[in-house]
């Protein structure tokens, strides 16, 4: 009986041993896949950026072509290739029992061998693929850091409201300033936006305007531009209510989103603006919608708009939305509509647009004629072409005697391993976004050059005519503003200022996710 029961066991650790190598292959494959998808479709991105984006895409108005690959690369390829595996060896073991008749037969050492190294292979290389494209070792140096962004952090206050105005902030798609160097590319791709939005007319601009180090993506734009901080979840085992919310923002199924901060849309709706947002892509992707109404904005319009509005099926492309020519279509009513409002009843508006043709892979609508070789080039023209007609519009309604204006890129180009231009960006000193601001009248000085995001929440309010106190908001200080005030984040050495933008600042994010602000 012992015997039978010492056979058995055996057998089962044989059967156990063989199941558990066929997780670890699995596990490797999946690892190694979802390195390859990460790198191909956005490059190296930050642990912090894949947890808050986990469950951003959606197949239909959120990256589609994405979710689908993702899919096919990290959900079916590594189970299939494991079952292969699987049934291959199974077929040599029955095989080799059925070979020899009389002498027994067992594989030999270097099978073994070969067998365990390729095995190894497999999961070492798959977890250290992903482990680097993700940057988790720099999100376990960030979770060690001395530095908390709360040290530095100053909630917006307006002191005078007596100039407030009307304002329209334009975000450009992956906007990068360096795609204007017609030396580097084909042609000046801002070109058309350039032209209605000269120097000479009154417009200004903030010289190489950066994005915030830990930045790269359309929500961090968002987050940085309007809240003044870096674009984080709260740290793994925070073991609260605002732990969950970061950790499935992404998902558009939380009610907040950074409830404890006060952002551009708060300060605006406590000076009675009327605030509306206005994307091509699904309002839900990413949690916008929750950002955005959660942060005083009474109306955030996207694709499930834009079909209900019975928009012309060859304006939309099915991976992401509305095509820029319609959503500036669709903007230049709004802004009427909101003008009128605002004449009526004494009260200013802010109208928030983000465009979307210049997503890679970029898609050529009937309304853009391709004139370049490499047609992206052609589609950040055409993109920009839109905008400038919105520009023109406001301008020649006279709208611009009254409502500030700032465009600016949410983010610099993405480069993952599948987009354009690896050639004239990959190595370029100082790549930096695009930006343009009209404050009616003038301003008495010139932007400070060399701000990065932080400091748009700002520059923003003076722009809208919005005393702010100390000129400062969340980590920034306003661009308008000569001087960096001692003892603001913008005054720190530059090495400390990038090890605080990447530290995960547990205490302080605890309180930015709560569900409603403290200061507030």
């Amino acid at each position: 009986m012992s015997g039978r029961l010492l056979h058995a066991t055996r057998r089962g650790s044989v059967a156990l041993g063989h199941v558990l190598v066929y997780v670890l292959i699995w596990a490797g494959l999946v690892m190694l896949s979802a390195a390859g998808v990460i790198h191909y479709t956005w490059g190296r991105i930050s642990f912090g950026q894949m947890l808050l984006n986990l469950k951003s895409v959606d197949p239909d108005g959120g990256g589609g072509s994405i979710v689908w690959t993702a899919i096919l690369a990290i959900g079916v390829a590594p189970v299939l290739l494991t079952l292969a595996i699987a049934f291959f060896q199974q077929r040599r073991r029955h095989k080799r029992k059925h070979l020899a008749a009389r002498q027994a037969h067992r594989p030999s050492w270097t099978m073994r061998v070969i067998a365990t190294f390729l095995v190894s292979a497999v999961v070492v290389g798959g977890t250290t693929a992903f482990v680097t494209t993700v940057g988790i070792a720099d999100y376990i140096k960030a979770a060690n850091s001395k530095y908390d962004v709360g040290n530095y952090y100053v909630e917006p206050t307006v002191t005078a409201a007596d100039s407030k105005r009307n304002l329209v902030l334009i975000y450009l798609e992956s906007g990068e300033q360096t795609l204007a160097d017609d030396q580097l590319f084909e042609k000046d791709a801002f070109a058309p936006l350039k032209e209605v939005t000269q120097e000479a007319d009154g417009w200004q601009s903030i010289e190489d305007f950066q994005q915030y180090q830990g930045g790269g993506w359309t929500m961090a734009g968002l987050v940085s531009t309007q809240c003044g901080i870096p674009l984080k979840g709260t740290v793994f085992g925070a073991g609260d209510s605002a732990a969950t919310d970061a950790k499935s923002v992404g998902s558009g199924d939380v009610d907040t989103y950074l409830g404890g901060v006060t952002c551009l849309g708060d300060i605006l709706q406590d000076q009675g603006y009327t605030s509306t947002f206005m994307g091509g892509a699904r309002s839900s992707f990413a949690a916008k919608d929750t950002f955005l109404s959660g942060h005083g904005y009474s109306q955030v319009k996207g694709l499930d708009d834009w079909r209900a509005a019975d928009e012309p099926e060859n304006s939309f492309r099915s991976d992401w939305g509305l095509s820029d020519e319609r959503l500036m279509a669709n903007a230049k009513e709004e802004v009427d509509r909101l003008h009128a409002q605002s004449e009526e009843t004494g009260q200013p508006f802010n109208l928030s647009v983000l465009t979307l043709d210049t997503h890679e892979p970029v898609h050529i609508y009937d309304y853009c004629t391709v004139d370049t070789e490499n047609k992206v080039t052609s589609a950040f023209a055409c993109s920009m072409t839109q905008v400038a007609g919105f520009v023109e519009h406001m301008k020649a309604q006279g709208y611009l005697e009254d409502t500030a204006v700032v465009i600016m890129g949410d983010h610099l180009k993405h480069m993952s391993a599948g987009d354009a231009f690896h050639e004239q960006l990959d190595h370029h000193e100082n790549r930096t976004i695009f930006n343009r601001i009209w404050v009616p009248g003038g301003t008495a000085t010139e932007p400070r050059s060399g701000v990065d995001q932080l400091s748009m929440l700002p520059t923003i309010l003076e722009a809208a005519g919005l005393t702010v106190q100390d000129r400062q908001a969340g980590l920034g200080v306003s661009a308008f503003a000569p001087t960096v005030p001692e003892g603001s984040a913008q005054a720190v050495e530059r090495d400390v200022y990038a090890e605080l933008l990447e530290s995960l600042s547990p205490n302080f994010y605890t309180d930015a996710w709560a569900a409603e602000a403290l200061a507030r």
